[in-house]
């Protein structure tokens, strides 16, 4: 990407009319970009020459030329955009808006999948960092658990079923349970993580009861 567009995202190249990429940028006298037809429209159906933005009052129809600089840039962008949108058979990110751009993870707790860019904060925030990522996949719905809404983290060998955490608690509490995939098995942080959080909910539950 470009010096002029480097760590710039989609969100930069909106339009705040039809909230897609900009289309013929222009630039009103205030700083905004808008696609040249939507803000002419706009004015055209107003008694007032106002921007959608700012709300700053125009005395007379400002003339409006398309903004060179912003046109290349959104060019710019639209071909780095179109190298990093998800192929056919990639899982897309579900946060990107427009061009659709390959996740790089699915959340179990989100029920998202997730780009490089969208992901950033499960790495960074406290309370999204125990979510439990996994390799881009399609359908995640299927992996939740239709009575709790919660990930199917776990397989009941006793009914030979997949049961999420609260099930775990509740439904399975007797059973013989084991993390889904030899991976989480092997993992054992992971398996930890696993047997603190069903204390935590064996606590909330006592104290309710």
């Amino acid at each position: 990407m470009s010096p002029a567009c480097s760590g710039m995202f989609e969100h930069h190249f909106l339009c705040s009319i039809c909230l897609e990429v900009l289309t013929d940028p222009v630039t009103t006298p205030c700083g905004h970009n808008f696609c040249k037809t939507c803000i002419s429209t706009h004015w055209d159906t107003s008694t007032t020459r106002r921007c959608p933005v700012c709300n700053q009052v125009f005395s007379t129809k400002p003339q409006l030329k398309v903004n060179i600089m912003m046109r290349e840039m959104v060019s710019q962008f639209r071909l780095e955009s179109e190298k990093e949108s998800a192929a056919p058979g990639e899982v897309p990110c579900d946060v990107c808006t427009g061009s659709k751009v390959k996740a790089l993870k699915s959340c179990l707790d989100c029920v998202v999948s997730y780009c490089e860019t969208h992901l950033k904060p499960h790495l960074t925030a406290s309370g999204l960092r125990r979510h439990q990522l996994v390799e881009p996949m399609e359908n995640l719905e299927t992996m939740m658990c239709p009575k709790h809404s919660k990930p199917l983290e776990l397989f009941c060998q006793s009914d030979q079923t997949h049961v999420c955490l609260m099930c775990s608690v509740l439904e399975h509490r007797s059973h013989q349970l084991v993390p889904l995939g030899k991976d989480l098995f092997e993992d054992k942080k992971k398996f930890h993580i696993w047997c603190l959080d069903c204390d935590e909910i064996k606590v909330e539950l006592k104290k309710k009861n």
